[in-house]
């Protein structure tokens, strides 16, 4: 009998000893999110935990500053407008030209509608497998979320398309009521896609039923319930985009028409007549002219530092 209960005593000591060893290499509790402190988060893991950090500095930018798609932002603001309210919305899909306005679209969103309780989370593309932890986290809460994924495309085999299929529509459990998807893409159908699944009977390495695997790859951008596309910019639109953000800055009528064709010259330079050019080109130019108070512009400018008004 004695010789079992030194025995234990052991055993117990090794373990604990063990136990003492593992808990550094353990994940660190996660924070709890305050809520209060911001509207936007973004998603981080440390050491395998994720957590929601919160985002204290946003770019200023607003829906009366995005230029040339006003189409585009009817159809996403009436969206985010239903679901703020609690009334029924979709999962929103932004596709198309590059710099054409599509993320900064949700930023000017967030500013728009944060006073009546929306919430934007960020997540990056390789944290899609944490989704379900997202929603688990803000599920019932009273704010209205919108989960952000930013330039999203997958390559052929890529899983974490399965995980972002089940949080918009793919698991037994319904969805919360308050949390909508908004992604971003340069891709239509969001998978890359290819000339011989296009040709009727050919052969597709080894798969059997190539037709399914087309079915497969376009139901993921079928479960948004709204798609949304944008489109290269013409020249006027291009330089009528100029000529907002050099007002913005405070440049005078003249200086902004003495700067069209240094704008498409700054244009055709880059092969893009885009939003996010023609802010590169205003802050460039605003910068480097005389005209307007400096310091009036530099507060303009500091206004989207680092973050393009018009990006993907």
């Amino acid at each position: 009998m004695i010789e079992s209960l030194r025995q234990l005593e052991h055993f117990l000591f090794r373990a604990e000893q063990l136990l003492d060893r593992l808990e550094p290499l353990l994940p660190p509790p996660s924070p709890v999110p305050d809520w209060a402190a911001a509207c936007a988060f973004r998603w981080r893991t440390r050491r395998g935990a994720g957590y929601l950090q919160a985002i204290g500095r946003l770019p200023g930018i607003r829906l009366s500053d995005l230029q040339g798609i006003d189409e585009q932002k009817a159809r996403i603001e009436t969206n985010t407008r239903h679901f703020v309210a609690g009334q029924p919305a979709n999962n929103v899909l932004l596709t198309g030209a590059r710099g054409s306005g599509k993320s900064s679209l949700i930023k000017a969103l967030l500013n728009e509608y944060a006073a009546q309780g929306l919430r934007v989370i960020e997540v990056e593309k390789g944290d899609l497998t944490d989704l379900p932890d997202i929603v688990e986290l803000i599920e019932g809460r009273p704010e209205r979320f919108i989960v952000f994924c930013d330039d999203l495309s997958f390559d052929s085999g890529d899983a974490r398309y399965k995980a972002l299929k089940v949080a918009l529509d793919g698991s037994i459990a319904a969805p919360p009521e308050n949390v909508l998807i908004y992604a971003t893409s340069n891709r239509r159908h969001l998978m890359p896609e290819y000339f011989a699944e296009n040709l009727e009977g050919q052969r597709i390495g080894e798969e059997i039923h190539p037709g399914e695997s087309i079915e497969e790859k376009i139901s993921l951008s079928e479960r948004f319930g709204l798609w949304i596309s944008f489109y290269p910019f013409d020249q006027d639109a291009y330089l009528h985009i100029v000529a907002h953000w050099l007002k913005s800055f405070g440049c005078p009528a003249d200086e902004i028409r003495r700067a069209e064709r240094d704008a498409l010259n700054w244009a055709l330079e880059r092969g893009s007549r885009s939003g996010r050019v023609a802010w590169q080109f205003a802050r460039d130019w605003a910068g480097g002219h005389a005209g307007a108070p400096r310091s009036r512009r530099r507060q303009r400018a500091n206004m989207g530092r680092g973050v393009a008004p018009a990006d993907r």
